[in-house]
């Protein structure tokens, strides 16, 4: 089975993924997301032996299937949890207290209480309201700063809504000592799907400046979180994810030094290759007789696990029983009635011009941030199925 890169006319041969091969046997009544947990466990473990001292924070929030929890428990992963719903998913699935950090910078206070109680002692911060509910639920607790950083070359940068300034970080780090906290550290994100390891290195500079900074006014750090921005493949080349992640570490090693503690927080790079979704066309028609773009309809949309396709920031690719024919450019959208709800338009899709209503489209590379991103039943479309095999 051939598959099309979107945005390319060329077809590439690909062999089939485990979860394409079990889609490939299997029927499904609604949009459905198979997950290969064995994939997990390789990814897991390629991105270990290049992360080398650095510890695994499992990003939960780009896939919390519990057969992916389990899997990453048992490998000895750690997990970034954003909420008291996936730290439980966390215990539940065999994770101790004391390999989960709350990493989300805004937390409710009952939350924070109830995780201080369930044994979890590391939180994430960002402005002094929060230290303040930290300190005043979770005494003694040890906290890290996360900082803004520019000059993000991520598909998906993460640069706006969380982090603070170099200044305003170095007044929360003296702060939280003022209210009996452990600042252990500082933790900054590069953008999600960053796909060059080289394209960190403005975003390094810019963290290690606030942490020479920072020792020079006498603090000493013992953790440093490098968050995510780990890339899969969505048919432009990346680097193996050893490599990758060898290269990112030589990086945070020439500008840190011998960090005690270093954590990385990958998600899409961990789960995105490891799933691919089953769907359905639903419809194929043109606006005019003279229109040169077909529309082609599926069955999931951005309300129901494709979120990531909002101005076409990540690129699927897509398999069909029809790729030995030719094919011809589509705007491809979802099956919703909110207008908003078309996937690919500015840069068209190529897929074979005899798709029709009723085929099968496979999504490759999709078990990130397409779970759970899908809709409790938007227009009483049901969410997103998850399978793990």
């Amino acid at each position: 089975m051939n598959a099309y890169v979107t945005g390319f006319a060329a077809r590439e041969e690909l062999t089939l993924s485990r979860a394409e091969a079990y889609i490939h046997q299997h029927r499904f009544e609604r949009p459905t997301l198979v997950i290969d947990t064995q994939a997990v466990a390789r990814q897991y473990s390629a991105l270990a032996q290049g992360l080398g001292r650095a510890h695994i924070h499992f990003a939960v929030k780009a896939n919390p299937a519990p057969g992916i929890l389990s899997t990453l428990a048992a490998l000895g992963s750690n997990f970034d949890a954003a909420s008291r719903a996936e730290i439980q998913m966390c215990l539940d699935a065999g994770a101790t207290a004391d390999r989960i950090s709350f990493g989300n910078t805004i937390k409710r206070v009952s939350d924070i209480a109830w995780a201080h109680a369930q044994g979890i002692d590391l939180f994430a911060a960002d402005a002094e309201e929060e230290l303040h509910k930290i300190a005043a639920h979770a005494p003694g607790a040890r906290v890290y700063i996360r900082i803004i950083v520019d000059a993000c070359e991520a598909d998906w940068p993460l640069s706006r809504k969380f982090g603070c300034a170099r200044d305003k970080a170095l007044e929360l780090i003296a702060l939280a000592k003022t209210l009996d906290l452990r600042p252990v550290g500082l933790s900054f994100h590069v953008g999600s799907q960053t796909r060059r390891a080289s394209m960190w290195a403005p975003v390094l500079d810019q963290v290690a400046a606030v942490w020479h900074a920072a020792q020079a006014e006498g603090h000493e750090f013992e953790l440093l979180n490098i968050g995510g921005g780990f890339p899969a493949f969505y048919g432009q080349e990346i680097d193996a994810p050893m490599n990758y992640a060898a290269e990112v570490m030589a990086q945070v090693t020439e500008r840190f030094g011998d960090v005690p503690h270093i954590m990385a927080e990958p998600g899409r790079g961990l789960v995105a290759e490891a799933g691919a979704i089953a769907a359905e066309v639903l419809l194929v028609s043109k606006k005019t007789d003279s229109d040169l773009h077909r529309w082609v309809y599926l069955d999931i949309g951005k309300f129901s696990g494709l979120a990531e396709t909002m101005d076409e920031a990540i690129r699927y690719q897509f398999m069909t029983s029809r790729d030995h024919e030719p094919t011809g450019p589509c705007v491809l959208a979802g099956p919703s009635c909110d207008s908003a709800d078309v996937l690919y338009e500015k840069q068209p899709v190529q897929l074979p011009l005899g798709l029709q209503s009723g085929d099968r489209i496979v999504i490759r590379c999709c078990g990130a941030y397409t779970s759970t991103y899908a809709s409790v039943g938007f227009n009483g479309f049901p969410p997103l199925d998850v399978v793990a095999i």
